[in-house]
């Protein structure tokens, strides 16, 4: 297939709207073309996620784009997204520029100084260019959000700038897809529709014969052609998700004996730490909704990582968790903490530079015996190391500002290859806390944890696992949309 257009070339995948799958069709056409003897990558000019990994040159990016990159079988880089929002409050967020965060913006700020940061975009892309055969882009949120147009970096203002033909995905599982085609071409600037090249209706179920009517009645009113109906993807929940909206659908996963229960915090961030565990066929993982109560059976409660710890720990007590938590630990139920969830177990947390908002501190849950200063130097590494307790060997990622000490820090949870010790542990040992994410991917800690808490692993391989779906994706998109007609338009 290599040889049916000329490299380098490109396409962006554009929504209707935000969740539509346009992270997962990506990945899927990633691995499709990868397999196919294609060098690809993938790049989303500016993404908004708390839901990060950190990559081999030393910065982070979406958790999607490294997802994608491991689908074109290449290591992430921070020019696959060099523009990253990490929400810290309902109207402002955490600015990251090519992996290293440049500081706070409130959403009307972002507006105003995003069009200055579109040259970096650019040579980012021009950058990943120069290493493929395609670059598949991915745009954010919907291509009709008229309102945000004016120096767009994110959408067509940059299909615009990088003149990248565009492929608008619509969602039939949401309703109303039809509309939301028809309604996209209607608002469109005339000179950014005719960047469309054609469209794609995603998740689809039932028989695809009758919905023909339907993409021939969007043809005829857009202009443009229909690419594909994809039937809905069953194993697309095994991958890992960037937004945090699919926490509301997968409030319980799995029918396992032994529960893990997960407060959802409002600024609940790397929240694929939890991934692995939903396909434990021991463990039923439970995600709290605000307003509701802890379960009083669940066997471990994980504090999940956090980009408010402060205002977090304030939700925290708010929806009286605080209460609960107190009650699990006397009914002799385990805790976990990761990142801001260790920070929060804590007898206090300090911002005394704002580094998160309004300067401040509060008491932490009192758990462990701790105390957190958050400071402006943020922490991106790749880990490895052992579990102090048992010397099971681990592989992870730190990512977190603050620096946390006190006794507990004396019985650490991991010990880094580096020598440095991690974590904090209680007395008893059934409260634990550790900076490290992604330690449940690794098969060795996954196995450990269940151990610690009476079950058995399963032998599930992670890693495999998701490379086995990654595949699996790549063949459905193959049986549904034509791959070469689709190359085509990358000329």
């Amino acid at each position: 297939m290599q040889s049916d257009f000329a490299p380098p070339a490109a396409l962006m995948f554009q929504g209707t709207g935000s969740d539509v799958g346009k992270s997962l069709i990506v990945a899927g056409l990633c691995r499709a073309l990868s397999n196919r003897g294609m060098r690809v990558r993938p790049f989303k000019p500016q993404n908004m996620s708390n839901n990060a990994a950190v990559t081999a040159d030393g910065g982070e990016i979406g958790r999607a784009q490294a997802l994608q990159a491991r689908a074109c079988r290449v290591a992430p880089s921070v020019h696959m997204n060099p523009v990253l929002l990490k929400p810290q409050s309902e109207v402002g967020a955490q600015v990251v520029v090519l992996g290293q965060v440049t500081g706070n913006a409130s959403a009307r700020d972002f507006q105003s100084i995003k069009y200055r940061l579109l040259p970096t975009v650019v040579a980012s892309f021009e950058r990943l260019k120069t290493e493929a055969d395609i670059v598949l882009v991915e745009g954010a949120g919907s291509a009709a959000e008229v309102n945000l147009r004016a120096n767009d970096i994110a959408n067509m203002g940059f299909a615009r700038r990088a003149s990248v033909p565009v492929i608008l995905i619509g969602d039939i599982d949401r309703g109303g897809v039809i509309a939301q085609i028809v309604g996209t071409a209607a608002v469109l600037d005339p000179a950014d529709a005719a960047l469309i090249a054609g469209f794609l209706v995603n998740k689809f179920r039932g028989d695809a014969t009758l919905f023909q009517p339907a993409m021939d009645f969007v043809t005829e009113r857009t202009g443009w052609p229909a690419l594909g109906l994809i039937p809905y993807f069953r194993d697309a929940g095994r991958l890992p998700a960037e937004d945090a909206v699919v926490l509301d659908r997968r409030q319980t996963a799995g029918a396992g004996t032994i529960t893990v229960a997960v407060p959802r915090l409002a600024h609940i961030a790397n929240f694929d730490d939890l991934d692995p565990l939903r396909l434990e066929p021991s463990l039923r993982v439970i995600i709290v909704a605000p307003g509701e109560a802890l379960p009083g059976d669940a066997d471990l409660v994980i504090l999940p990582g956090s980009k408010a710890t402060l205002s977090d720990l304030e939700d925290f007590r708010r929806n009286g968790w605080d209460v609960d938590l107190r009650a699990h630990i006397r009914r002799g139920g385990r805790v976990l903490g990761i990142c801001g969830g260790y920070q929060m177990l804590g007898r206090r947390v300090a911002d005394p530079d704002g580094v998160e908002g309004r300067p401040g501190s509060a008491p932490g849950l009192g758990l462990l015996d701790v105390e957190t200063v958050l400071t402006g130097d943020k922490t991106l590494l790749e880990v490895a190391g052992i579990s102090v307790a048992d010397g099971t060997a681990f592989r992870g990622y730190e990512m977190h500002v603050g620096r946390t000490g006190g006794p507990d820090c004396a019985r650490p949870l991991l010990r880094l290859t580096d020598g440095r010790p991690d974590g904090a542990t209680s007395p008893d040992g059934r409260v634990r806390a550790t900076y490290v994410h992604g330690l449940f991917a690794d098969d060795r800690q996954r196995a450990a944890l269940l151990s610690w808490l009476g079950g058995r692993a399963s032998g599930l391989c992670y890693e495999s696992e998701i490379d086995r779906v990654l595949d699996a994706l790549a063949d459905h998109l193959a049986q549904h949309i034509d791959l070469v007609r689709l190359l085509s338009l990358a000329k």
